[in-house]
Parts: C-alpha cells; sequence; structure tokens
C-alpha cells in the first residue's frame, strides 16, 4: 500500500476497484483511492482460499509480562506529568498526546526513559487491542482493525537509536501486511517491532502480531520518510 500523496479527512473518497485475476485459489483486486481528481493511495491486495498444508513452521512469540501486569500509555502519560521536573515543553507534548482520542488500548513492554536522549536499540514491544467489543465478526473487519493498530507508532520504532534529534516530519511512504492466522483485534496480542535500517531521509520497519497463545497472526512492514533537525536536543529536565 504505498501513499504518493496526503489525504483529506473533510474530503469524500473515491475508490477505484480493479479485478486483476480471479484464480481458483487465489485472486488479486487493485485498489485506487482518489481526492481531487488523484490517488492519495493505491493497494493491491491478494486472497486465497482455505487450504491445509504440511508445511508449517513460525518463530517463537517473545516471553513478556502479560498485560495485566503493565501500566497503559495513558497510564505510563499520567505518571510522566506528575514528575515536577518535567520540561513545562515537553509536559505540553505529554498532555497534547493524552488528549488524543485513540481507539487503542496499548501497554508498552520495556516503556523507554523519557528523561533520557541515550541510544537506544530499535526494537519496540507493546501489548495492543482495539477499545470496546467487536466480537465473532467476519474476519476481515478484525483485519482492518489490525491494519489501524499495526501503523499507530510503527515507524517510531526507527528513531530510537537517534533520540537526541527533534523529529521535524515523520510519515509513511508504503505498508504491507502479510496475515497468517486467525485473530481478535479486540483481544490483546503482542506487537514486535524492529527496525533493521534507517538512512537517506528513510527509515525501514519490520513487525509481527502475536495472538496470547503464541501464535503469529500478522507480519507488518513500512517505509517512511523520517527529517530531524540537525543539532541534537537538549536535556528535557
Amino acid at each position: 500500500c504505498p501513499f504518493p500523496v496526503p489525504g483529506d479527512p473533510k474530503v469524500p473518497v473515491l475508490y477505484e476497484v480493479e479485478r486483476t485475476r480471479t484464480g481458483k485459489s487465489f485472486s488479486v483486486r487493485s485498489v485506487k483511492a482518489i481526492q481531487h481528481g488523484k490517488p492519495i493511495f493505491t493497494c493491491q491486495a491478494s486472497f486465497q482460499l482455505s487450504q491445509r498444508s504440511p508445511v508449517q513452521h513460525q518463530f517463537t512469540m517473545p516471553t513478556v509480562p502479560p498485560p495485566e501486569e503493565l501500566l497503559t500509555q495513558d497510564e505510563l502519560i499520567q505518571k510522566f506529568l506528575q514528575n515536577p521536573n518535567v520540561a513545562e515543553g515537553y509536559r505540553k507534548r505529554l498532555t497534547k498526546i493524552q488528549a488524543q482520542d485513540v481507539p487503542i488500548d496499548i501497554k508498552p513492554v520495556n516503556p523507554p526513559d523519557i528523561f533520557s536522549s541515550e541510544p537506544q536499540e530499535p526494537k519496540q514491544l507493546f501489548w495492543v487491542r482495539a477499545r470496546g467489543y467487536i466480537g465473532e465478526t467476519d474476519m476481515k473487519v478484525h483485519c482492518c482493525v489490525a491494519a489501524y493498530i499495526s501503523d499507530y507508532a510503527f515507524l517510531g520504532t526507527a528513531l530510537l537509536p537517534h533520540r537526541q534529534y527533534r523529529i521535524k516530519f515523520m510519515v509513511s511512504l508504503d505498508h504491507s501486511m502479510w496475515f497468517h492466522a486467525p485473530f481478535r483485534a479486540d483481544h490483546w496480542m503482542l506487537y514486535e517491532c524492529e527496525s533493521p535500517w534507517a538512512g537517506g531521509c528513510r527509515g525501514l520497519v519490520q513487525g509481527r502480531l502475536w495472538r496470547r497463545d503464541g501464535v503469529l497472526a500478522v507480519t507488518c512492514a513500512q517505509e517512511g520518510v523520517i527529517r530531524v533537525e540537525q543539532t541534537p536536543n537538549q536535556s528535557k529536565l
């Protein structure tokens, strides 16, 4: 799914769908999203009939604390805001994040230290789920919700080794997803994110969404533009 230009949430979107191929096992559809007469998004989706195969394997899900033992992102922000040493500028940014109506519950496994600009390994682990109840509905609904969840804080993984720089501009260039097994997007899933490469004002991130029972449900990949100020940030204290 490449994103050629930004969209406008105030303008209706026209979707053009092309039946690229319809086969016995696999079918392909090409989608173009249009605003103001120009494509803002293109997508190629592949669908497969359910088929059994003895060829099966997957990575092992990371061992992490269960979501019940961790704080949500909102609770972490509230904890940071209670610290009198937080600089006013950073306090305003945290308050702005807290005010956003995000329809996702997020529990970071290893939240970064907001008072430090030390480089970190470009890896993150989150427990994530949709807020509210979706239920046993069409699996495509859960896939759509997972697509929304997968984009949240994904590209930021590439910035962890470069926390001394202030972000000027960061946006997705393209996003790909592979769905491996059924799942419920309103149940807790572990989102494992890592960035193998960044350079040339671009960053590449990869992600895996794990069900709580250790089944790999979704694999994601994204490339995005990352522009930062050349002068490193000062301490947040």
